[in-house]
């Protein structure tokens, strides 16, 4: 089987769970045997470089570095208008057995003819929270399109599917198929990283549906109490005004730390916290729910969205915007040393139950059964 894949989500994210996700699954089908074109001529991708994939083709443009960013910009700009040029060329040729879209941009329908594509669908977050996405005028009527021409849709949790389904009933449930999402933490190569002796762990972008500000005002009444105990929000750059606004307010500013990461810190962060508080409305699958839970971390989640399909028994669930539950369940956590080692050894077991060969072989078998319906 040859597969073509399309470099769409390689344009938009320099790392992100999309791109990870496409990444390690291309690894591990490579590893099987599976033919794959990628036309990307240029990315600035923190996964395919981790990896070593596709250097070869932009190794010119990377000399580059010495040039002003803004040139660079332009110039990486004009790089991957090529990568769709190369792309609808690929297409044209017909050479392959399997496209692979990887995100919702329809540009390739045109292209494509009578050969079978399979979309991955990572959520339905655009339909259900447009409020958080006025800007954004194409995802949700790309994503319909895509999901009613789809050979096959990846679902990477059940309740996408579900979603997706409630929200466009017209859809054919059988062409769903199923394939939950990995981790790729590492865990063994642990590094120092400067941090307090007892917090609370937040991770990521903290902006509208991640509920960063109903967390901090759910756990500050413990913070309030010990003044040992900080919150920690690693990553997503520093805080906002209205962030430190609240933060100020609450009289919690001096326990609440902002430190970005490299990605092989991110295990010691996990590694050294009391728990992970992961307060999102809604997530497609939430990888660092695992990555919280291989490194032994307790999680703490809302019982909604996929959270119960990711973490499984290993999560400690609180009541979706209920912050006296959170509020609860952390202080439960954080009081009591045996409770915090049983969900450990949880996570850990429940962890071990994911892995980017699993995806990669339920992947492949989407796209045989893509290509056996198009025969």
């Amino acid at each position: 089987m040859k597969l073509l894949l399309d470099p769409q989500a390689y344009n938009m994210q320099r790392f992100g769970g999309i791109t990870r996700y496409h990444t390690e699954v291309l690894v591990e089908l490579s590893k099987m045997g599976v033919s794959i074109e990628c036309p990307v001529l240029f990315a600035d991708n923190l996964h395919l470089k981790e990896h070593g994939l596709f250097q070869s083709q932009w190794s010119d443009v990377m000399r580059w570095r010495w040039l002003p960013k803004f040139v660079r910009k332009k110039i990486a700009k004009k790089f991957r208008r090529k990568n769709f040029k190369r792309t609808k060329e690929a297409l044209k040729r017909q050479d392959y057995d399997v496209f692979v879209s990887t995100y919702y941009d329809p540009y390739f329908l045109d292209y494509i003819g009578d050969k079978p594509f399979v979309l991955t669908l990572h959520d339905m977050i655009h339909d259900l929270f447009p409020q958080y996405f006025t800007r954004d005028k194409n995802t949700v009527a790309w994503k319909k399109l895509l999901l009613e021409k789809a050979t096959r849709v990846i679902a990477v949790s059940e309740n996408s599917k579900r979603d997706a389904l409630r929200i466009y009933p017209q859809l054919d449930p059988d062409k769903f198929d199923v394939v939950y999402l990995s981790q790729s933490i590492d865990t063994v190569s642990k590094v120092h990283v400067d941090l307090p002796q007892k917090f609370i762990l937040f991770v990521g972008n903290r902006t509208i549906y991640k509920n960063f500000n109903f967390f901090i005002e759910a756990v500050a009444p413990l913070l309030k109490t010990d003044p040992d105990l900080f919150v920690v929000a690693a990553g997503g750059n520093g805080f906002e005004k209205d962030e430190a606004d609240l933060l100020q307010k609450l009289g919690i500013a001096a326990q609440v730390i902002q430190q970005n990461f490299e990605d092989n810190e991110l295990a010691s962060y996990y590694g050294q916290a009391q728990c992970f508080v992961f307060p999102s409305e809604y997530e497609g699958f939430g990888i660092p729910v695992l990555e919280a839970m291989a490194c032994g971390c307790p999680v703490v989640l809302a019982h909604h969205s996929s959270f119960p399909e990711v973490a499984g028994e290993a999560g400690v669930y609180f009541e979706l915007h209920n912050a006296d539950d959170l509020k609860d369940k952390v202080a439960q956590l954080l009081s009591d040393p045996a409770l915090r080692a049983d969900f450990s050894q949880k996570g850990l077991q429940r962890a071990a139950q994911f892995s980017w060969q699993k995806t990669a072989a339920g992947c492949l078998e989407s796209y045989r059964k893509a290509l056996a319906q198009k025969a």
